[in-house]
């Protein structure tokens, strides 16, 4: 008898839609081939096969990068948005900066101790 095993973490499992591919991944390899064949066919011509071939192979990578690579459950886009924003778009050097609930409730408490103190010394002088 057949033994098929089954994920337990059903999380990580995609659905299909056609050749065995996601949504996702027939999106990139369609933008791919859109984007590759025409600059092979219109380079082929003037450079060559060989180097019309190299340069369709260079420029459909990202799309295929794109619809394979995830890491984390995260996505490659949001992997390079997470790198664009801690290398240039955030300071470099970021300082520690913490809300100090404690230090507001004993400012308060210090607050409310001198008003006492002023309201008795009103009493006591008049």
């Amino acid at each position: 008898m057949a033994y098929v095993p089954v994920p337990k973490d059903l999380n990580r499992v995609k659905t299909k839609v056609m050749f065995s591919l996601t949504k996702r991944q027939l999106i990139c390899f369609a933008l791919a081939a859109a984007v590759g064949v025409p600059v092979y066919f219109l380079t082929k011509p003037g450079l060559g096969i060989t180097a019309a071939d190299m340069l369709m192979v260079v420029i459909i990578l990202p799309f295929i990068f794109l619809a394979l690579y995830k890491k984390d459950g995260q996505p490659a886009e949001k992997i390079l948005g997470h790198v664009i924003k801690s290398m240039f778009l955030r300071d470099k050097v970021r300082v520690y900066r913490t809300n100090n609930i404690y230090a507001v409730i004993q400012q308060e408490i210090k607050e409310k101790e001198e008003l006492k103190i002023e309201q008795q010394c009103g009493k006591g002088t008049s």
